[in-house]
């Protein structure tokens, strides 16, 4: 019997056009937009399906935008007779898919949702100047060597992994003159590629900290229920459901590690998932979890095609 996952990606994988598809087709993914929009107090569903990019991109509106589609993908499965309850083992998500996660598996409200990530990505963007930090992607080099030449460049300033990805695939973040250094340093190791990323911030490090006490206040103030099947936290790559721990981690979270390498293994190791299938926008995760459990079959389902096909497929 195949026993599944349900992922969710994170910011990345936002692109105009996003979810429109579903709003056209399904009245339940129409539903889901209309909520966050309303609980937002914006047109996020235009700016999802008309643009322009550069305004999606901005991490307070690709936050909530990419939980939305994620969200409404959930809620077309669950009209198809899939409910995430009967017929995932466990959720994960990839950063800001943690909340989608948690919202598809009832641990938010989906307006709470909307909101705590409009908060997020508006509390990450303003937690370091702009221009002081970086993000920079690294291809080629081991988990262990990449944290050594972090440490060496931080030179008294921040340096570290933020995401680690998949095996060879890391993102390392922190103030922009210690990523710089990093970067030459990690090039003369012997990286295949040591690119700068163009983000607003240097998320998931310490210089977040100020966005860590933010969403600390903002999750106090939300209801967190067990959400019906358990979630893998990114901070400890182990599945938790008490809503006092999914808080903490949340808050950890923003300048925690992500663990994905480690989630997925965790999912197709000891927790025994033998299907993996991304729900949202883009095929990130998919590609990741080619790449760090080649034997599981990942799928991405995005569109109202992609709904058909993978349920064709669970049927045939």
């Amino acid at each position: 019997m195949t026993k599944r996952a349900f992922t969710f990606p994170g910011q990345g994988s936002q692109a105009v056009g996003m979810g429109k598809d579903l709003a056209d087709t399904y009245q339940q993914a129409r539903n889901v937009f209309a909520e966050v929009d309303d609980a937002l107090g914006q047109k996020l569903s235009k700016l999802m399906f008309e643009g322009p990019d550069e305004t999606l991109r901005l991490t307070e509106n690709a936050q909530p935008a990419l939980m939305a589609v994620s969200v409404a993908v959930t809620r077309v499965l669950e009209s198809r007779d899939f409910a995430l309850r009967d017929r995932a083992a466990y959720v994960a998500g990839h950063s800001l898919g943690e909340y989608s996660a948690l919202a598809a598996a009832g641990a938010f409200s989906l307006a709470d949702a909307a909101r705590l990530l409009k908060t997020r990505g508006q509390a990450m963007q303003q937690a370091v100047p702009v221009g002081e930090g970086a993000m920079a992607a690294i291809l080629g080099l081991d988990l262990e060597t990449v944290e050594m030449i972090c440490a060496e460049a931080a030179a008294g300033e921040v340096c570290g992994l933020a995401n680690d990805n998949a095996p060879g695939q890391v993102v390392i973040s922190g103030n922009l003159a210690a990523v710089n250094r990093a970067i030459d340093l990690l090039k003369a190791a012997g990286a295949k590629r040591a690119l700068p990323l163009p983000v607003s911030a240097p998320f998931h490090c310490a210089l977040m900290q100020p966005a860590a006490e933010a969403m600390r206040a903002a999750l106090d103030k939300v209801v967190v229920h067990t959400p019906v099947v358990p979630v893998v936290a990114n901070v400890l790559a182990a599945p938790i459901s008490d809503p006092v721990e999914i808080r903490r981690r949340l808050v950890e979270q923003v300048t925690g590690r992500v663990r994905w390498t480690e989630c997925v293994n965790w999912l197709t190791g000891a927790g025994g998932v033998t299907q993996l299938v991304e729900l949202g926008a883009g095929k990130v995760l998919s590609g990741l979890a080619k790449r760090i459990a080649p034997d599981v079959p990942a799928v991405s389902v995005a569109t109202s095609a992609d709904v058909d096909a993978f349920l064709a497929s669970i049927a045939a």
